[in-house]
C-alpha cells in the first residue's frame, strides 16, 4: 500500500471520528499536531508523540490528565484506520495506566517526603488491567498493599494511617476532573472484605485473608493480578505466596461453579440486555465479553494448577496457550478469541462516542452512529458482523453452567425400580448400600455440599457401574472409595461433570482393585484423567526426567520428594487406566512404568546429591553410577514391582570432599547411596514410592552399599557366583556422566564375555533355578513368572545362552532373542511367548494383585483381550502352548542341547 493510500485512509478515519465522536471531534481540535502526526506517518508516530513537556508539565495530574487524552485520541485514531489491532490498543492503554498509577504514587508519597525512595506500598492490578487489556473507556481494579516496616512515614504516624492517605492521594491524582479530564477512574472494590477494611492493606494480613477466608470467585480475580505500580518487590512476594491458593493442583470445583454461578445471576441481573440486537449488552449479555473470559478461566482453572504455561492473564493469550497444550479445541479456542476480538472492539467503539464506561449497543439513531464510526455502513450491518460470534461464545459458556439437576429417589420402592431400570442385577442390595451413603456414616458425606454433590453423581454412575461385568462387585469398591476418602466434594462433582470420566471409574472399580486403591488413597488421581491428553503416548525417560526436574526446580529436599511422588502416582495410575482401557499394549504400558522408575531415580539422585553436598561437599573427579537389574534394567516393569539397584563409584585415589564435614570416597559414596535408597523408598506425606532392592551388589546384604568399579570388576572376575553373572546380564546404568555410565558398560560386558566353561556355567545355572524354586515357589497355576515354563525359566536360559556364547548381551530381553535366534540358539517362536507372558503378567499384577491362582470371572474377556485373544479359554490355551515351549527349551538349554 503506497504512503498516499495510507494516508487518504487515515484522513478518513480522523473524518469519521470528528463527525460521529463528539468526544473525539473535542480532542482533534485540542491535539491538532497529534492528528497531524498521525496522518503522515501513521498510529506509531502519534503514540510516541502522546508526552507532553512544558507548562503541560507543571504538575504531575495535570501532565497525566493531557497525556491520557492524547493517547485516547491516538489509539482511537489507529484503531479506527486498522492500524491498531485490538491487543495492541489495549497493551498502549494499559501500559500508560501502569506508568500513570506508579508516577501518581510517586507523587503521593514524595509530597510528604520530598526525599524518600517510594517504597513500601504496591499496587495490584486485577480485571483488565491486571491482564494488560484495559477497556478504552475503563475503571481499574486495585489492590492497594503496604509494608508497615518499610513504609515511608513519620515516627508519630501509625503505619496504617500513613498507608490510607498515600491511598487517598493517589485516587484524587488518578480521578481528578478539570478541562483537561482526568487520569482513570479506580476501583477499590476487589479488596478483601471492602465494606470493612481501609482502602490500603498490610501485606500479611492480606497473605492471611487469602490463605484461610477467601471467597472462591477470588481465585478467578487473581488469575489476572500483577504488580503494577509501586513496591515491586513487595508486590511480586504477596503474589507468589498466594499463588497456590489461586493456582491449586487439584480441580477445585467449587470455584468453578461459583463462576458458573456468577455468571448465572449476571444473566438474570441484566436480563433486558441480555437478547443480541440493540440495547444488547457488550459485556454482560449472553454470548458477550465476561462469558468469554469465564469459559477461558474456568479452562485456567482446570488445568493450570498442574500446568503453568496456561496461566497467562490475558485472555487471547490464555486461548492460545490453552489450544497449544491441547485443552481446548483450536477451532473452538479461535473461535472464541475472534469473537472476543470482534465484541470488545465494538465495545470500544461505544465508549469513544462520548469517553463513556458505557457496554450496551444503543438504540436508534444512536446505534447508527456506532455503526458509522466502526466505518459499516449502517445499524445492521453492524449486528450482523457481531451476531455469529455471540452465538458461538454463548453455546461455549451454555455447556459449563448446563447441570442435569436429576437425582435418585429416596423412597426405597422408587429407587429399586430406578436400580432395576439401570440393570442392577440386585437392586434391593444396591437400594441398601446408597441408604447406608445417605445416612452419611462416611466422612466424606457429612456436609451438606458433599451430600449435594454425591446426589448429582449417582445418576451418573450407577448406570455405568451396572453395566460393569460383576456390578456388586464395583459397588463395593466404590464403598471402599467413598469410606475413605477425606472430602468427597470435587470428587463427586468431577464425576457429575465429566461422564466419560465417571465410564472410566466404573472400569477401574470393576477390573483394576490396585487402581481402586490407589484412587481411594488419593482421589485426586482422578483429575489427571479429565481429558484424552492423559491416554498420549508414555513419554520416555529422558523426557519424564526433564519435567520432573523442572517440576521441582527450587524446591528444598522434603518437598521434592513429596512432588516426585505425587507425579509418579499421578502417571503411573494413568497408564494403569490406560492399560485396562485398552488404550495401549501391555508391552508398552511395562515400558511407560520403566521410563518413570529411570526418571524418578534420575531426578531424586541429583536432588539428594546435591542435598548431601551442602554438608559434605563434593569429590573432584568423583562420580557415582545407579545400575537398574531384573526387569528395571529390562525394561519390563509391571505396576507392582520393586527396584534392583548397584551403586558403583569412582574417585582419585586418596580424593576426600571438600564440605564442612569432608569425606573420603568409601564413606561419601556409601552414605549417599543409603540416602538415595531412602529418598526413593522412604514413605512421606505423599505416600511411599518404589520398593528397593539392592540385594544384587557384590557379597549381598553383607556387603558395602555402594562399592568402586574397580573393586566390583574385581569381585565379578575373582570371586562372584555364577547366578551373579547371571544378574548382570540385565544390568544398565542410569546415572553418571555419559563417560562413567560408558566405562560401567564396557566393564559389564568385559565380565560377562570372561572365559568360562560352558558346561559348568549350564549346571550353577540349573543348580540356582532349583533353589529359587524351593524358596519362592510358584504361587498358582496362573503365576507366568514363577511356575513351570514361566518368565523366570526364560530368563535363565536366556542369560546362560548369553553366558556361554556371548551373543546378544543386551539387557533388554526381546533384544537378547533376537540375536540369540538369529545365530540359531532359539527358535523364533520365542519372542511371541515371551510377549504372551509379558502381557499377562503386567495385566494380572493390576487386575488380580496378590492372587497368583485365579483371574476373576468378570475380568477374564479383558484380560483375554489384552493379551491379544480371543477368550479366556483361547488364553489359558495359548498359555499353556508357550509355557511348555519354554519348558522344553530350559531343559535344552541346561543339558547343553540346541
Amino acid at each position: 500500500m503506497s504512503v498516499g493510500h495510507l494516508q487518504q485512509v487515515r484522513a478518513g478515519a480522523v473524518q469519521r471520528a470528528e463527525r460521529w465522536s463528539p468526544f473525539l471531534r473535542g480532542l482533534c481540535e485540542r491535539h491538532p499536531d497529534l492528528v497531524a502526526a498521525f496522518v503522515s506517518d501513521g498510529s506509531q508516530a502519534a503514540l510516541e508523540a502522546v508526552t507532553v513537556g512544558g507548562a503541560a508539565a507543571a504538575t504531575t495530574g495535570r501532565r497525566l490528565r493531557i497525556e491520557r487524552q492524547r493517547l485516547a485520541l491516538a489509539t482511537a485514531l489507529g484503531d479506527l484506520a486498522g492500524e491498531l489491532s485490538l491487543e495492541a490498543v489495549t497493551a498502549a492503554l494499559s501500559d500508560f495506566a501502569d506508568h500513570a498509577i506508579d508516577e501518581a504514587l510517586s507523587a503521593a508519597i514524595r509530597e510528604r517526603f520530598p526525599d524518600a525512595v517510594p517504597g513500601g506500598m504496591t499496587v495490584l492490578a486485577l480485571g483488565k488491567l491486571g491482564s494488560r487489556e484495559l477497556n478504552y473507556s475503563s475503571d481499574v481494579d486495585l489492590i492497594l498493599l503496604y509494608d508497615p516496616d518499610s513504609l515511608p512515614r513519620r515516627p508519630r504516624d501509625e503505619p496504617a494511617q500513613a498507608a490510607v492517605r498515600f491511598g487517598r492521594r493517589l485516587i484524587e491524582l488518578l480521578q481528578e476532573r478539570d478541562a483537561d479530564g482526568y487520569v482513570a477512574r479506580v476501583d477499590l472494590r476487589l479488596r478483601p472484605s471492602p465494606e470493612a477494611t481501609p482502602i490500603a492493606l498490610p501485606v500479611e494480613a492480606a497473605i492471611s485473608y487469602y490463605e484461610s477466608s477467601a471467597l472462591p470467585w477470588e481465585r478467578a480475580a487473581f488469575i489476572r493480578a500483577r504488580c503494577c505500580a509501586g513496591d515491586e518487590a513487595l508486590g511480586e512476594r504477596f503474589l507468589a505466596e498466594i499463588r497456590p491458593f489461586v493456582w491449586r493442583r487439584a480441580l477445585d470445583f467449587g470455584a468453578i461453579d461459583e463462576i458458573r454461578a456468577i455468571s448465572l445471576r449476571i444473566r438474570d441481573h441484566f436480563a433486558q440486555g441480555q437478547a443480541f440486537g440493540p440495547g444488547y449488552d457488550l459485556k454482560r449479555g449472553r454470548g458477550g465479553i465476561r462469558e468469554a473470559e469465564f469459559f477461558t478461566q474456568v479452562q485456567q482453572l482446570v488445568h493450570g494448577g498442574r500446568e503453568p504455561a496456561l496461566r497467562a492473564p490475558a485472555t487471547l493469550d490464555a486461548l492460545s496457550a490453552l489450544a497449544e497444550a491441547g485443552r481446548l479445541d483450536p477451532q473452538q479456542a479461535a473461535a472464541i478469541a475472534d469473537a472476543y476480538r470482534a465484541l470488545r472492539t465494538a465495545e470500544h467503539r461505544v465508549q469513544m462516542i462520548d469517553d463513556r464506561q458505557e457496554h450496551r449497543l444503543p438504540e436508534g439513531e444512536a446505534l447508527e452512529t456506532v455503526a458509522r464510526l466502526a466505518g459499516e455502513p449502517d445499524s445492521r450491518a453492524l449486528l450482523a458482523h457481531l451476531v455469529p460470534h455471540v452465538e458461538r461464545v454463548g453455546a461455549a459458556f451454555d455447556s459449563l453452567v448446563e447441570t442435569g439437576g436429576e437425582t435418585l429417589s429416596n423412597d426405597p420402592d422408587l429407587l429399586r425400580a430406578e436400580l432395576q431400570a439401570m440393570g442392577w442385577p440386585d437392586p434391593a442390595e444396591a437400594a441398601r448400600r446408597i441408604a447406608d451413603w445417605r445416612s452419611a456414616r462416611a466422612r466424606s458425606l457429612r456436609s451438606p455440599a458433599a451430600r449435594r454433590a454425591f446426589e448429582g453423581m449417582l445418576p451418573a454412575l450407577l448406570p455405568r457401574i451396572a453395566a460393569a461385568p460383576d456390578p456388586m462387585r464395583a459397588l463395593n469398591r466404590l464403598s471402599d472409595v467413598i469410606e475413605r476418602l477425606s472430602s468427597g466434594v470435587n470428587f463427586f462433582r468431577l464425576l457429575e461433570a465429566r461422564p466419560a470420566l465417571a465410564d472410566m471409574l466404573a472400569l477401574i472399580l470393576a477390573q483394576a482393585p490396585a487402581l481402586a486403591d490407589q484412587l481411594a488413597r488419593r482421589p485426586t488421581l482422578l483429575d489427571g484423567l479429565i481429558d484424552e491428553s492423559s491416554f498420549a503416548a508414555p513419554p520416555d525417560a529422558d523426557m519424564l526426567a526433564k519435567l520432573f526436574a523442572g517440576a521441582v526446580r527450587g524446591e528444598g529436599l522434603d518437598q521434592a520428594l513429596d512432588r516426585i511422588r505425587r507425579l509418579v502416582g499421578e502417571r503411573r495410575f494413568a497408564l494403569g487406566v490406560q492399560l485396562v482401557a485398552a488404550h495401549r499394549d501391555p508391552i508398552a504400558i511395562a515400558e511407560g512404568y520403566s521410563a518413570l522408575a529411570e526418571a524418578a531415580v534420575r531426578v531424586l539422585v541429583d536432588r539428594v546429591t546435591d542435598s548431601f553436598a551442602e554438608t559434605h561437599g563434593r569429590i573432584d573427579g568423583g562420580e557415582l553410577a545407579v545400575l537398574a537389574l531384573g526387569r528395571f534394567g529390562g525394561q519390563a516393569l509391571t505396576n507392582a514391582s520393586d527396584l534392583d539397584l548397584i551403586f558403583l563409584f569412582d574417585a582419585p585415589e586418596g580424593a576426600r570432599s571438600d564440605g564442612r564435614r569432608p569425606l573420603g570416597p568409601t564413606d561419601y559414596f556409601n552414605r549417599l547411596a543409603s540416602r538415595i535408597v531412602a529418598a526413593l523408598s522412604v514413605p512421606t506425606a505423599a505416600g511411599p514410592l518404589y520398593e528397593v532392592d539392592t540385594r544384587l551388589r557384590p557379597q549381598g546384604a553383607q556387603g558395602m552399599l555402594a562399592v568402586s568399579l574397580p573393586a566390583f570388576d574385581a569381585y565379578q572376575r575373582s570371586d562372584a557366583w555364577t547366578w551373579e553373572h547371571l544378574a548382570l546380564c540385565r544390568a544398565r546404568p542410569l546415572t553418571g556422566s555419559a563417560r562413567f555410565q560408558a566405562r560401567v558398560r564396557e566393564a559389564i560386558r568385559a565380565i560377562l564375555t570372561m572365559p568360562s566353561d560352558a558346561a559348568t556355567v549350564r549346571s550353577d545355572a540349573a543348580a540356582m533355578r532349583r533353589e529359587m524354586a524351593a524358596h519362592k515357589p510358584s504361587s498358582g497355576p496362573l503365576d507366568v513368572k514363577l511356575g513351570p515354563g514361566g518368565l523366570v525359566d526364560l530368563e535363565f536360559a536366556v542369560h546362560t545362552l548369553q553366558l556361554t556364547s556371548h551373543i546378544g548381551l543386551d539387557p533388554r530381553l526381546e533384544v537378547a532373542i533376537a540375536a540369540l535366534a538369529e545365530a540359531g540358539l532359539l527358535d523364533q517362536a520365542t519372542d511371541s511367548d515371551l510377549r504372551l507372558l509379558s502381557r499377562f503378567l503386567v495385566v494380572f499384577r493390576l487386575v488380580a494383585p496378590g492372587s497368583g491362582r485365579e483371574v476373576p470371572l468378570a475380568s477374564r474377556t479383558l484380560v483375554a483381550s489384552l493379551c491379544g485373544q480371543g477368550d479366556w479359554d483361547a488364553l489359558l490355551a495359548a498359555l499353556d502352548v508357550a509355557r511348555a515351549r519354554i519348558a522344553e527349551r530350559w531343559q535344552r538349554v541346561r543339558e547343553g542341547e540346541k
